[in-house]
This record gives C-alpha cells, sequence and structure tokens, in this order.
C-alpha cells in the first residue's frame, strides 16, 4: 500500500470507551484541583467522587452498565469563588469533552434566542476537535516524513520516465497469435530495455541531489527559502456564516445552518493558486494534507460520540438566572420554560448532531449559580430532582488570598513575576506586601461587593500599573522589589474611597 493511501483505522472494538479517561482515584482528583484551586474541599470532594463513578460504572458488567445514572452537582456561592474552575480543571484531568454555556443564553422554544440542545451540540464538536487531535499526533511523524519527500519533490523534481513504445505502431491491428499475409506479429506487452549507462548516470546524480537537499533540510538551511506551490483556495462561501432565523431559536435551526452552510461549501468548486511561499510555510501545510488523509474520520467520529456519552462535562453557569418564575409579559417570562427545555437534556434524550445521534443519559452536568436573589428550591421540581448533590462553596478569607497569590502553580505574583521577566526585570514580592495586597482585596469585597478572588486583579493591576507602563522606556532597573510601603501608598486612596470602577469589566 502506499504510504500516502495509507489510513490510521480506528475500528470500534479497538477504542474502549473515553480511552484516555484517566482512572484517577477520588484523593488523587483532589490533589490535582489543590494545585490550582485554593478551599473549597466540600466541593472538590463532591465532584471527585462523580468522576470517579463515572470509571467504576464502565467497570460494571451487563445490562446494569446503562442503569447506573450520574450525580450531576449544583455549587452554589458567590462569584470568584472558584465554580468554574473547578468544572474546567475537572475536565482537563481526564481529557474529557467540557463546554461552559450560560443559562442566560437559552430561552424557551418560539422565543429568540438558542435552543437548549445546542449545548450538546457543541459538546459533540468539541469532543472531534480533541480525538482528531490526539490522531493528528499519533500520524504526525509519518506525515512529516512524507511532507518532506513533497517539498524534496519541489526542489528535485523527479526524473520523468519516458513512456516505452513499439516500433509498429500499428500493432493493434494484429492479433495476438498467428501470421497475416506472412508477417509475425508483435507481442502486446512492452519488453523493458535495460537503463543506458547515461540514464543510470543521471538516475545517481539525481539521489545525490535528493540527499544532500534532505541533509540541508534536516538541519533548518533551507526554512526561509521561497518555492512556488499550488495551492487549493477554500470557496469564498466557506468564510462566510449562515444565520438561521430568529438566531437559531428552536427546532434546531442552527444545525440546520451549519449543515446548509458544509453543503454549499462541497459544491463550491475549490480554485488552485501558485503562490510563493518559504519551506518553513510549506511543510506546514504538507504536513497538515498529509495528516488529514492518514487519519479515518469516520473512526474520529466514532470515538469523539463514543466520549460525548459516557465522558461528556457539560458546566451551566448562572442557573440561578433561570431560577422562579416570570409574571407573565415580562422579560422573565421563558425562564421556566428554559427549565423544561433543560429537563429532557439533564435526565436523558437523544440530540441530533452533524455527526449523529448523541445520547445524554450519562452526560455529567454540573450547574452553578450564586442564588443570592433566588435559592435552589425555586428551580422546578423536576429539575431539582436531576441534581441531586448540592455543594455550598465558601467565601475566601483574607488567608486564602495570601494562598491564592503565592502557592497554585498558575498563581498570579507568578504571571506578573514571569511577564515582567520577558523585559529582563525581575520582580520580587516581600512577604509583608503580599499580606497587604491580600488585606485590601478581602476589605474592599467586604465593604463593596464580593467578587471572590477576581478582585486580586484589580488590586495587583492597580499596584502595577506604572510598572507595567513604563518599562522599558522609563523604568531601566534589572530589579524591583514590591514592599508593604509600596503597597499601601499605591492602594491607599483605592482602600479609602474603594474606587475600582474602572478597572471592573
Amino acid at each position: 500500500m502506499d504510504i500516502a493511501e495509507e489510513k490510521i483505522l480506528t475500528p470500534p472494538e479497538a477504542t474502549p470507551i473515553a480511552s484516555n479517561d484517566r482512572a484517577l482515584t477520588p484523593h488523587e482528583i483532589v490533589r490535582e484541583l489543590d494545585k490550582y484551586i485554593i478551599g473549597q474541599h466540600n466541593a472538590k470532594r463532591s465532584v471527585a467522587i462523580a468522576l470517579r463513578n463515572r470509571w467504576r460504572r464502565r467497570q460494571v458488567g451487563g445490562a446494569l452498565r446503562d442503569e447506573i445514572m450520574p450525580n450531576n452537582i449544583i455549587l452554589i456561592g458567590p462569584t470568584g469563588v472558584g465554580k468554574t474552575e473547578i468544572a474546567r480543571r475537572l475536565a482537563k484531568l481526564t481529557g474529557a469533552p467540557f463546554i461552559k454555556v450560560e443559562a442566560t443564553k437559552y430561552t424557551e422554544v418560539g422565543y429568540v434566542g438558542r435552543d437548549v440542545e445546542s449545548m450538546v451540540r457543541d459538546l459533540a464538536d468539541q469532543a472531534v476537535s480533541i480525538v482528531r487531535a490526539e490522531m493528528l499526533k499519533l500520524v504526525e511523524a509519518k506525515a512529516r516524513e512524507i511532507a518532506e519527500e513533497r517539498i524534496l519533490d519541489v526542489l528535485v523534481p523527479p526524473i520523468q520516465e519516458q513512456k516505452k513504445s513499439s516500433d509498429q505502431p500499428f500493432n493493434f491491428m494484429f492479433p495476438t497469435s498467428g501470421a497475416v499475409n506472412g508477417i509475425e506479429p508483435i507481442p502486446e506487452q512492452i519488453v523493458e530495455e535495460a537503463p543506458t549507462d547515461q540514464q543510470l548516470k543521471l538516475a545517481a546524480t539525481h539521489q545525490r541531489a535528493r540527499t544532500r537537499f534532505r541533509k540541508k533540510l534536516r538541519e533548518g538551511e533551507l526554512e526561509n527559502r521561497e518555492i512556488e506551490l499550488e495551492i487549493t483556495e477554500a470557496p469564498p462561501i466557506a468564510s462566510m456564516q449562515i444565520m438561521g432565523p430568529m438566531g437559531g431559536a428552536g427546532f434546531g435551526m442552527d444545525e440546520i445552518a451549519q449543515n446548509l452552510q458544509d453543503a454549499l461549501n462541497n459544491m463550491m468548486p475549490k480554485k488552485n493558486k501558485v503562490r510563493r511561499i518559504t519551506i518553513s510555510e510549506a511543510r506546514t501545510i504538507f504536513i497538515q494534507e498529509e495528516s488529514s488523509k492518514l487519519i479515518d474520520q469516520e473512526a474520529v467520529v466514532r470515538e469523539a460520540i463514543a466520549r460525548c456519552e459516557h465522558s461528556g462535562i457539560i458546566f451551566i453557569d448562572e442557573i440561578d438566572k433561570v431560577a422562579g418564575k416570570g409574571k407573565e409579559g415580562s422579560p422573565d417570562v421563558s425562564r421556566e420554560g428554559v427549565q423544561r427545555d433543560l429537563l429532557p437534556i439533564v435526565e436523558g434524550s437523544n440530540v441530533a448532531t452533524r455527526y449523529g445521534i448523541v445520547k445524554t443519559d450519562h452526560v455529567l452536568f454540573i450547574a452553578s449559580g450564586a442564588f443570592h436573589l433566588t435559592k435552589p428550591s425555586d428551580l422546578i421540581p423536576e429539575l431539582q430532582g436531576r441534581f441531586p448533590i448540592r455543594v455550598e462553596l465558601e467565601s475566601l478569607t483574607q488567608e486564602d488570598f495570601i494562598k491564592i497569590l503565592t502557592q497554585p502553580e498558575n498563581a498570579l505574583l507568578k504571571q506578573y513575576v514571569a511577564l515582567l521577566g520577558t523585559e529582563g526585570v525581575t520582580v520580587a514580592f516581600a512577604e509583608d506586601a503580599i499580606a497587604a495586597i491580600a488585606r485590601i482585596a478581602f476589605e474592599v469585597n467586604e465593604s463593596v461587593e464580593n467578587i471572590g478572588a477576581r478582585r486580586l486583579h484589580t488590586i495587583l493591576t492597580t499596584l502595577l500599573d506604572h510598572i507595567l507602563f513604563d518599562v522599558p522606556d522609563v523604568i531601566t532597573e534589572q530589579s524591583i522589589t514590591i514592599t508593604a510601603e509600596l503597597v499601601e501608598q499605591k492602594l491607599a486612596s483605592v482602600a479609602r474611597d474603594r474606587d475600582l470602577s474602572r478597572y471592573i469589566l
């Protein structure tokens, strides 16, 4: 089989469901979450148990496996305490398909807005992207080899083989056996002639040239050299966005619009255009083309749907905004309708996507909301029953702010140190300065509005505003230390006036 035609096949029986799902124990999951999220131990325990139960369900044999339903969770707490981050990190631990949606973006069927089934279609798109990226990585080495040969074909074109032909052009007029009018026919098969010395010398010279250019390619000497390449351009319709009526409300109109766009893209003729590009750019194009040829798209879709159904996580934020009953004629009239539309998706239904039917029976749903003006009991009883696990997250303390600033692997102070490090400036934060930042952030949250850890972004932006602006034009020091005195000086007016409105988006 030619290497360009070889496929990386993944038959259904060869790929386990959610093959990349790591069998993490609940304690391991909590330890991983602790690397990025401070506090909220109860919430971490709940999501760790829910994730482990999905792995346990897949180990159960027989028909009982399909009867075990996921324990959907509602996270209750103010903004900025880590609700979304917990769900996002949970998905990253397993590589599971994950999407975050806002409950306020969906409306009851018949109103302007997206229908709730679109969240499942978005999850399917995410799953296909994940699986395709994994398979592309598996064939990257082979695709790179083929791309190298294609580049060499441009630099050193292959020798054109001369077509062998008979000395008697009317050979086809004679039968394959027997003589006609005393003339013996020429056999139909063409006898290959032995290559001449000149042809052998030309082939050897050609091979030496390819070897020399291959060595230069691998050593990176030709990356900036330009070559002419014929590029297939997508039709203009590919860049157009086709919108369904009423913004895609109800009846799967956004899915219909997407299918219509795909059909038009396939119908439009593609144009070839000769461009001059560098070898580095050509290699990227060739690798993408060859990788797409090497993977089996049907296998990608099969695996993606399996991961959607058995490992998918949908995080529904601001579910408290659709709780309660709106008065007739008010803007909130469709809130209960959204809940009723969500109900069949959460309890399990078949949703048509562009890749096929996706069953939501075993998709894990994690909802969250502050529930300042409402409470979880304001949700319709049927929906409450589909979220049996409720966890209340705690407000962050001043000590939590100190840990958030320093302990996580993506801590805010580490981020600013890395940013200024790109300018050759080393920034250090004294311990008393960190304590002062945490104290001011906590006090502002208490007196203005509690936005949780997001307040630290505001405080640090105010504190480092002059440094971020003046480096490297005005500030030329190679080392800067942030002290408690500097913090008090820069944030005194902010802490006194509580005027942070220009930093709040």
